[in-house]
């Protein structure tokens, strides 16, 4: 285990020259990183394009532990390379919670240790990573309950107070809205700097190479979604605090390591109560190095699950509409843009099972791929992708396809939402199909 550092409650005193790819002016450009070049990512001195995954449980796997299982993570990352997928999205923080569906063990309770077995399966997350030449995106906490995340803070410092997702007496946007009181709890906000120096400024015990040296890391990330409220609202008593969170935790990110990106993590207009003066505003920050967006036709009702072939086609104007919103905000602000989640389910409304087909998830795939690369090709902002989520050959043992405690057959799917929903199985060889032609796409732009 190891300690926590002290925390620095107010604004963070900042070493000067930042520039806006995350690299101290005047230290020479080490080519392996990668970096921001205006709308654009570079690496080794060459355009960085990807085709990308999920695969949040990625330390859980690497841990040397009963719970962790090395060899099958190597079998994933294998079979991953083999698709063309260059960037994975990786969960960097859980925090131990007494939250519905959250997962364990996590990397941190709410003592001054962190749990070094699992940080010690992140080193070899990236260690293995780096033997396939994959850079990866660490998010550093959680707006929502399957990891624990903000909800969890927020009860370490008030008095153990905190509801449930999906909770009848408290429906939506309740969650949400008790969630966005994390960004102006100093006591909240020095517990979370404190993980995010223990990570930020680790070093690998597999390799030796402290995590702030390591190219393979592409990214740190604020958050897992981050949102100022739950629902549209005109007046948001706490976008001020979200703002401030935003840019000075980047900052804080960035003195303790200026050779990596940092991104929010934001689900894009979704998570920014739909207004695109709050996405603007979220991703100002010279700290703020490019912009993400989240695409969820299921959970955001634009489609029905139980009537694919009836809503499909409407959904899938709205997707496109959605992109075309994100690809104009981006370019305003002057900085790439990663489509890093989206998902879609099986054919059929409580499909779970790999045996099922995934004809309109297919069709859904190819569509946010044919807008990337139709993008990247004319130069705009789109530079990358990351499905959600790798399922591989995780398969759940239970008849009901609910995740329980102790289960270790983890899968993109988080524990919250049925095995099965939106994740990719190393069986469903159509949608493997599907990403491994982009992905050569990709490498050929």
């Amino acid at each position: 285990m190891i300690g926590r550092r002290a925390a620095l409650l107010g604004g963070v005193a900042l070493t000067a020259g930042c520039t806006n790819n995350g690299r101290l002016a005047g230290l020479p450009a080490t080519p392996a990183f990668v970096t921001v070049d205006g709308t654009h990512f570079r690496r080794g001195g060459k355009p960085y394009r990807y085709a990308g995954a999920n695969i949040w449980y990625g330390a859980w796997l690497g841990a040397e532990t009963a719970y962790g299982n090395r060899a099958r993570l190597g079998r994933e990352l294998d079979g991953l390379k083999a698709l063309g997928v260059r960037n994975l999205r990786i969960l960097g923080s859980a925090e131990l919670s007494p939250l519905k569906n959250s997962i364990t063990p996590g990397f941190r309770d709410k003592t001054a240790t962190y749990n070094e077995d699992l940080l010690k399966g992140l080193d070899w997350m990236l260690a293995e990573m780096a033997k396939r030449d994959m850079t990866g995106v660490i998010y550093l906490t959680n707006f929502w309950e399957w990891s624990g995340g903000m909800m969890t803070y927020l009860s370490w410092v008030n008095g153990g107070k905190f509801i449930n997702m999906n909770d009848p007496a408290h429906p939506w946007p309740a969650f949400a809205d008790w969630n966005a009181a994390f960004y102006a709890d100093g006591q909240a906000q020095a517990m979370y700097r404190d993980y995010i120096r223990a990570v930020v400024s680790r070093t690998n015990t597999v390799t030796g190479v402290a995590y702030a040296a390591d190219p393979t890391i592409m990214a740190w990330q604020l958050a897992n979604e981050p949102r100022p409220a739950g629902g549209p609202a005109v007046a948001i008593p706490n976008l001020p605090a979200f703002y401030r969170w935003i840019d000075e935790t980047a900052r804080y990110i960035k003195m303790l390591d200026p050779n990596h990106l940092v991104s929010t993590g934001s689900e894009g207009l979704k998570g920014s109560i739909e207004r695109e003066d709050v996405v603007l505003a979220a991703h100002r920050s010279p700290s703020i190095d490019y912009l993400t967006t989240h695409i969820w036709p299921n959970n955001w009702t634009w489609m029905d699950a139980g009537d694919l072939a009836g809503t499909y086609d409407a959904g899938a104007t709205k997707v496109a509409n959605y992109i075309d919103a994100h690809i104009r905000l981006a370019t305003t602000l002057g900085k790439p843009l990663v489509i890093e989640e989206f998902g879609y389910p099986r054919d059929g409304k409580t499909a779970y099972d790999p045996t099922i087909t995934t004809v309109y998830k297919d069709r859904f795939y190819r569509q946010i791929y044919a807008a990337i690369e139709a993008n990247a090709k004319s130069g705009g902002p789109l530079a990358g992708s990351n499905f959600w989520a790798w399922n591989g050959e995780a398969r759940t043992p239970h008849a009901d396809h609910r995740f329980q405690r102790g289960d270790l057959a983890y899968m993109g799917d988080p524990p919250h939402e049925p095995q099965g929903w939106y994740g990719v199985f190393d069986s469903d060889a159509s949608t493997q199909d599907v990403i491994r032609a982009h992905a050569a796409a990709m490498a050929a732009l």
